[in-house]
C-alpha cells in the first residue's frame, strides 16, 4: 500500500512468500485511532481466536468466490480462510501491529492478501469493485457525514453482497468506564438506512452466537446480521 493509502500494484502482484510487511507502505488515517488499537493489540500476544467468525462462514459459503474486502481485518483470521477459499482478497486493518500478525498468518497459511493500513474513509479504495464487503465486528468511528457507512456501500459493486456483523445490544449499552461510548461509532441501523432501491436486503436479523474458543472474543453472544445485495 502507498501513502496515499491505495492498494500498489507491487502487493496485488505480490506471491504470499514475497508478501512485505505492511507497516512499510504507511498509514491513513487518524494516527490517535492507529496509536489506540496498536496499543490493544500489543498488550497480548494474540488478541483474537484466530478462527475465521461463524456468521461470515455461514454466509459465505453459498457464494461463488470474487473480490472481497474484509474490513477491520485484526489478526487476518477471516482474510486467511477466504483466501484458501478462492476468494482473491483485500483487507484493511487500522492496527499496524494487527496487521503484521496478519501477514504473517497468511504467509503461514501460503496466501495472497493485499493488506490495506488505512481507516475506512480514508483509503481510497477501487469505489463498486467489490463481490463482497465483510465487517465483523468493526470499529467504525461514527461521523456526521457517515463517511465510513457511506465506504461501506461504496464498496460494494452491482450484484455484490455486504455483510455486516455486530454483537447484538452493544449499541444500547451505557457508557463504560474504559471509556467505550456507543454513540461514538457505526451500527447497523445507520448502514441499512441508506440503502435505497438499489438494494436488497437478504437478511435483517438477531441470531444467537457463540465464539470460538481462545481470545479476548471468545463468549457467548448474539449477532445482529445485516445482509444486503447491491442491485445495480
Amino acid at each position: 500500500m502507498g501513502n496515499d493509502g491505495r492498494v500498489s500494484d507491487e502487493i496485488a502482484a505480490g506471491s504470499p512468500a514475497s508478501y512485505p510487511l505492511p507497516r512499510a507502505y504507511g498509514y491513513v488515517g487518524d494516527p490517535a485511532v492507529q496509536a489506540e488499537w496498536d496499543g490493544r493489540y500489543a498488550d497480548r500476544e494474540q488478541l483474537w481466536s484466530g478462527q475465521p467468525n461463524g456468521a461470515l462462514v455461514a454466509e459465505v459459503g453459498a457464494l461463488t468466490p470474487g473480490r472481497v474486502l474484509d474490513v477491520g481485518c485484526g489478526e487476518g483470521a477471516d482474510a486467511v480462510w477466504l483466501a484458501s477459499g478462492g476468494w482473491d482478497v483485500t483487507a484493511i486493518e487500522v492496527s499496524g501491529v494487527a496487521l503484521e500478525r496478519a501477514a504473517g498468518h497468511a504467509r503461514d497459511a501460503g496466501v495472497a492478501v493485499r493488506w490495506v493500513h488505512a481507516e475506512l474513509a480514508q483509503a481510497m479504495l477501487p469505489p463498486a469493485s467489490f463481490d463482497l464487503v465483510s465487517a465483523q465486528y468493526p470499529a467504525l468511528l461514527r461521523t456526521p457525514d457517515a463517511a465510513a457507512e457511506r465506504a461501506l456501500l461504496a464498496a460494494v459493486a452491482p450484484g455484490g453482497v455486504l455483510l455486516l456483523v455486530h454483537h447484538a445490544g452493544m449499541d444500547t449499552q451505557q457508557v463504560h468506564d474504559g471509556g467505550f461510548d456507543p454513540a461514538d461509532y457505526v451500527w447497523l441501523p445507520m448502514v441499512a438506512a441508506l440503502l435505497n432501491d438499489d438494494w436488497e436486503v437478504e437478511r435483517d436479523e438477531q441470531r444467537p452466537r457463540v465464539a470460538p474458543d481462545g481470545g479476548a472474543g471468545a463468549h457467548p453472544t448474539g449477532d445482529q446480521v445485516l445482509r444486503a445485495r447491491r442491485l445495480r
